[in-house]
């Protein structure tokens, strides 16, 4: 999908956390829109979305001078106290577009340079690997969480067909865990899977955090209902997977692979 694009110049570029990221001091969006445009994305029932011209995916916001924006508003951040990061809230900071204007590189460097106390790298992207020599400045202090909702490449065809392949992912995957930086997977939402994925991700990884629409949406499910994604699960006959009761059934299928300490269930697993 080719996005139109924008060049803002925005005058902040960290928010501070709440909601689903309370436990985080702050969220850090390289930049608005994304075009990998899942179907199920929460945002496109927010006020970002919906008051903006385009459909969403079809459009991203590149915000230039954000680095000197974030140099000047991390330090003003730490001279008050913690600071917890939560990169991206409502975008992939990894999306297409950050081949070419680098953005959320240089947002890195930045922060590589000033780190704060801990930083939340949330994408579905293997194009994160291009930046393994900045992450690991960040030592101790930093994850990457790496979306993950099923084991099924008809499936993530079906739900977000612009996403990147499974498989690309999983090989970022280990290339993350021979670089020493932490990881783990956001199976967030969980989507229709096969009883062999936790299987497939047992040699990657030891941290798991399984997420559903009514847990994650930051309204219950609300939003999702509204984009009719039970339609989607429809047309394959799969509508026993769209429900609050779909997600236990995915973690006991981990939990017979992974120990239960490695598993976490909502907004614990993206906690600092």
């Amino acid at each position: 999908m080719k996005s139109e694009l924008f060049y803002k110049n925005p005058k902040t570029i960290l928010n501070k956390g709440t909601g689903f990221l309370a436990g985080y001091t702050h969220s850090l969006n390289p930049y608005t829109g994304c075009s990998f445009g899942c179907s199920y994305c929460y945002v496109r029932q927010m006020p970002v979305a919906l008051f903006r011209e385009g459909q969403w995916g079809h459009w991203v916001d590149v915000k230039q001078g954000a680095a000197t924006l974030l140099a000047k508003e991390l330090r003003r951040a730490k001279e008050k106290g913690k600071v917890t990061i939560f990169m991206s809230s409502s975008t992939d900071p990894y999306q297409p577009i950050e081949y070419q204007e680098k953005v959320t590189r240089s947002l890195l460097e930045v922060m590589a340079q000033n780190p704060p106390d801990f930083l939340l790298v949330q994408t579905r992207s293997p194009l994160v690997s291009r930046d393994i020599d900045v992450l690991q400045r960040f030592k101790d202090k930093v994850r990457v969480s790496m979306t993950i909702e099923t084991d099924s490449e008809t499936m993530r065809r079906h739900f977000t067909p612009e996403a990147p392949p499974i498989q690309a992912r999983l090989k970022t995957l280990q290339k993350l865990a021979d670089a020493g930086i932490a990881t783990q997977v956001a199976i967030a939402p969980v989507l229709p899977s096969s009883e062999y994925f936790p299987d497939k991700l047992k040699p990657l990884v030891n941290r798991i955090c399984i997420d559903d629409y009514f847990m994650g949406d930051g309204s219950g499910g609300k939003r999702t209902k509204k984009l009719g994604i039970d339609k989607l699960y429809a047309e394959l006959g799969l509508e026993d997977w769209y429900g609050a009761h779909a997600y236990k059934e995915v973690q006991q299928r981990f939990l017979r692979i992974f120990p239960e300490d490695q598993i976490y269930i909502s907004q614990a697993g993206f906690e600092p």
